[in-house]
């Protein structure tokens, strides 16, 4: 596990580089737009897995309070479904910011 997961950031770290230089000499333009490119992915990246694992936890922390009490079922509903919509605002920002970045190029 530990050999394919450093396997795989040298393999990511390694390339970082050349589809930089890629995006820049395609586009002909400034050498920040291959960053403007990574920085958009990587947003968008982090804010998918951040927003997954938010999920995730609010939907084990719900069903763990139901199981406990499934009277409260009808309660707990809206504040999830509130938490819920809170975490996937933030990945929905990530995405505005993605597009902004992408703009950039």
């Amino acid at each position: 596990m530990k050999k394919t997961a450093l396997f795989g950031l040298i393999t990511f770290f390694g390339s970082i580089s050349a589809y930089a230089e890629e995006v820049a000499a395609a586009a002909g333009s400034s050498s920040h737009a291959g960053i403007f490119a990574i920085a958009a992915g990587v947003a968008i990246g982090v804010a998918a897995f951040g927003g997954a694992l938010g999920q995730g936890k609010i939907g084990a922390s719900a069903m763990e309070g139901i199981a406990r009490n499934p009277q409260a079922a009808k309660a707990m509903f809206v504040p999830m479904i509130v938490g819920l919509a809170l975490v996937e605002s933030l990945v929905i920002y990530a995405l505005v910011i993605a597009f902004m970045l992408q703009g950039k190029i």
